[in-house]
C-alpha cells in the first residue's frame, strides 16, 4: 500500500538510465541514485490515506517522470571526468530535497505561493509551507551524509550538497511558480531544481574532488 510504481515505458527508461549512470559512473554513482528510489517510495508511503482523501496521491509515474528526475544525473555522470562527483551528489539531492518537500508539505497545512504569499491548495506547483521547507532541508541533508561512504566526502563537501540539494528543490519551486502560469509543467520544473542544485555544487567547489 501507498508506494508509487513505474509503467512498462517508466521502467524500462528507469532500467536504461540506471545502466547508463552505471556505466559511466560506476557502481557508487548508481547506489546513490537507488537510495534516491528507496527514499521517495518510503516518503511517498507517509500519510497515504490522507494523501488519498486530498487528492494528492500520485500512484503510477511514467517515462517523462523517470525522464525529468534523471537525465541531469545521468548528464552529471556524463560530464564528471570536468566537474567531479559533487555536481552528480548535488543533483540526487535536489530532486530528493523536492520528493520530500512535496510530499510532506501537504501536511504542513495551507502552502502559500513563493512569490504572491497568496495560500492555496496542497499539492500546488510553486508553492511552499513551512513543513515542505523543513523536510526539504532534511531530504537534502541525508542524500549528503549517506554520500559520505559513498564518494569519500569531508565536512565541507557535505555542506556544500546540502545546501546545494536545497537551493536545487527551492529553484523547482520558483520553476513550479511559473508552471501554474503556462511555461513549463512538472517535469521542466524537474530538471531546472536538479541542474540549478548541480550548477551550485559546481561553484561551491564541486571540481575539487
Amino acid at each position: 500500500m501507498g508506494a508509487f510504481t513505474l509503467d512498462r515505458k517508466g521502467l524500462a527508461l528507469a532500467i536504461v538510465l540506471g545502466l547508463g549512470i552505471y556505466y559511466f559512473g560506476g557502481m557508487n554513482y548508481l547506489l546513490l541514485i537507488l537510495i534516491f528510489l528507496i527514499l521517495s517510495t518510503h516518503i511517498t508511503r507517509i500519510g497515504y490515506y490522507e494523501k488519498r482523501s486530498m487528492g494528492v496521491y500520485e500512484y503510477e509515474r511514467s517515462w517523462n517522470n523517470v525522464l525529468s528526475n534523471g537525465i541531469v544525473p545521468l548528464l552529471m555522470t556524463l560530464l564528471k571526468g570536468v566537474v567531479g562527483p559533487l555536481p552528480y551528489i548535488a543533483s540526487i539531492a535536489s530532486i530528493t530535497s523536492d520528493k520530500f518537500a512535496s510530499e510532506a508539505g501537504v501536511f504542513g497545512g495551507k502552502p502559500i505561493e513563493i512569490f504572491t504569499f497568496k495560500e492555496v491548495n496542497p499539492g500546488k506547483s510553486g508553492a511552499i509551507s513551512l513543513l515542505g521547507t523543513f523536510a526539504s532541508f532534511v531530504g537534502s541533508i541525508i542524500i549528503a551524509i549517506l554520500a559520505i561512504p559513498l564518494f569519500h566526502l569531508n565536512v565541507f563537501q557535505v555542506l556544500i550538497i546540502s545546501l546545494s540539494g536545497f537551493i536545487g528543490s527551492m529553484a523547482d519551486t520558483v520553476a513550479g511558480y511559473f508552471e501554474e502560469r503556462g511555461l513549463g509543467n512538472k517535469s521542466t520544473s524537474n530538471i531546472v531544481g536538479a541542474l540549478v542544485g548541480s550548477i551550485i555544487a559546481y561553484l561551491l567547489g564541486g571540481s575539487i574532488l
